[in-house]
Order: structure tokens, then C-alpha cells, then sequence
């Protein structure tokens, strides 16, 4: 996480990214306003780590937060990735492996 904010203007958000890079993911909500489902479950966030240490790190934050690992709607992510899904619906894939 490089910055989050809450309650700016009724907006609450976090960043994510590499500090010094030029872009970061940025989600936000909008307190009071309900957040809708996801059209499909192959609406996916893919994070590729391929280093098997950083990976299983990553996992287990995410294991640690609350989320479980769940089976991918797509067999592929379930080879070498594990897949995560929040309240809303979104999913986001831990893939051990590098970017083709």
C-alpha cells in the first residue's frame, strides 16, 4: 500500500502500487452507496509473482486478512495461482509464475 484516504468529500480509498513508479491501482467507494456485483467471475485483477517465496507471502497475507482461497471460475488460475474473492464479488489471482 502506498497512500489511503478516508472520508474525503464522503470518498474513502487505498493505492496500491510501487512507490516512485508513474501509476498505482486506486480503489475507491463512495460511503452510503451500495457496490454492485461483478458481471462475471472472469472479471479478474491478475497479480504474477514469480517468485515461489514472494508468492506464498502474498498468499498468506491474504489468508490473514480474512480471505480464503477459492476455486477459480477458469481451471488455469487454479495450476499455479490461487484466487481470492472480496465481498463484492471481485476477484484477484496470485499467479506464481512471470508474465509471458
Amino acid at each position: 500500500m502506498i497512500d489511503s484516504f478516508e472520508d474525503h468529500q464522503g470518498f474513502d480509498g487505498i493505492m496500491l502500487g510501487m512507490p516512485r513508479l508513474s501509476y498505482h491501482l486506486e480503489f475507491t467507494h463512495h460511503r452510503g452507496h451500495p457496490v454492485g456485483k461483478t458481471q462475471t467471475q472472469e472479471n479478474l485483477l491478475v497479480f504474477y509473482l514469480p517468485d515461489q517465496v514472494e508468492w506464498q507471502q502474498s498468499v498468506n497475507r491474504m489468508i490473514e486478512h480474512g480471505y480464503q482461497p477459492m476455486k477459480s471460475y477458469n481451471p488455469y488460475w487454479d495450476l499455479h495461482g490461487k484466487t481470492f474473492e472480496d465481498p463484492d464479488g471481485y476477484r484477484v489471482v496470485l499467479q506464481c509464475a512471470s508474465w509471458p
